[in-house]
């Protein structure tokens, strides 16, 4: 198994806050040219659908694919999926993103959104990943989740048990919110809730508008233009889409944290103490966890930042660290 990696945050870029901003918008992704995807639409069992954007070019058959679960409002395009895109790219896997329902630049068709505990269509996306695998020489399939899509990756690990070794290989998840109510009330104070809560409400709000215009009457519209954070806008949308009572019924039922000790395949848990959206107290303990599962929490690196170097900066130890763990667990 690999060593944990020591991550030192650069002494020009001190904070939670700054560890978290500026390699999202400013620090180098990738070595070399922008990476390309080619866009795949998968139809889903219920009659809506999915898009799949695959890294150019393809690999070898038999080479390993490197899938990544994205965070709230993420995609192929958010800094951290361009990095772990480029560290696959230069040891010639493959990589896909698939779009949670709605963050592909186009609106699903279903009443119905996407999750943090959103573990059944975690299964089926995983699954087809898999028998692509099967098809194309049986190569091993490693999954990240990051952020929401950790959350959510883990979710599926624990509850699928023994059965997930049948799909995946090892799993990691970075920076994940694994007590969603935790997360959920910190993103709600203070700086978080000034900026990080504004800026994920202007996009989350937009699509629910678009939503309740393909299917009048799905929620109330007043409720939803009163939300002035992630509670309210869970409570009155999230929630009820997706089966749960409210808010506080889908923040406990949907956070990975209590399916921890039930995951038997290799998995990570990458979190780092000065995460402005994941309050260090609420980090799982060894003893909360299983055998199967590797907790790294170092002191620093903020919310999928994790940059070094020098100013700009650059984003490749988040793929290295956690690429390499992963790639470890197949030898």
């Amino acid at each position: 198994m690999a060593a944990v990696p020591d991550y030192q945050a650069p002494a020009w870029l001190p904070g939670g806050h700054l560890q978290t901003i500026w390699p999202a918008l400013h620090a180098r992704r990738v070595a070399g040219a922008r990476v390309a995807y080619r866009r795949e639409r998968w139809d889903t069992p219920d009659g809506d659908f999915i898009d799949v954007d695959w890294l150019l070019p393809a690999p070898p058959p038999g080479a390993p694919l490197l899938v990544l679960l994205h965070g709230l409002e993420g995609s192929s395009r958010s800094h951290y999926a361009e990095a772990f895109a480029g560290w696959a790219r230069q040891r010639g896997w493959g990589f896909a993103v698939p779009h949670f329902r709605g963050c592909s630049g186009e609106l699903n068709r279903a009443p119905r959104a996407y999750h943090s505990g959103d573990h059944e269509e975690v299964g089926w996306m995983l699954q087809r990943f898999r028998v692509r695998q099967h098809a194309r020489g049986g190569g091993p399939l490693l999954v990240v989740g990051v952020s929401l899509g950790g959350n959510a990756l883990l979710h599926w690990a624990g509850a699928a048990g023994q059965s997930a070794s049948c799909v995946v290989d090892a799993v990691a998840a970075v920076c994940a919110p694994l007590d969603l109510a935790a997360g959920g009330h910190a993103i709600g104070r203070g700086f978080n809730r000034q900026v990080y809560n504004r800026l994920f409400l202007r996009s989350m709000k937009a699509k629910a508008r678009a939503k309740l215009a393909q299917h009048p009457g799905l929620f109330d519209a007043r409720r939803l233009q009163a939300a002035r954070d992630l509670y309210a806008f869970d409570d009155v949308f999230t929630a009820p889409l997706h089966g749960f009572a409210g808010v506080e019924d889908y923040w406990r039922r949907a956070s990975a944290k209590p399916q921890l000790a039930g995951i038997r395949v290799p998995a990570l848990a990458l979190n780092a103490g000065n995460d402005p959206f994941v309050p260090a107290a609420s980090l799982p303990r060894a003893e909360e966890v299983g055998s199967w599962v590797t907790l790294w929490q170092p002191q620093a690196g903020g919310h999928v930042g994790f940059a070094q170097g020098r100013p700009p900066g650059q984003v490749f130890w988040l793929p290295e660290a956690v690429g390499g763990w992963l790639r470890s667990m197949l030898r």
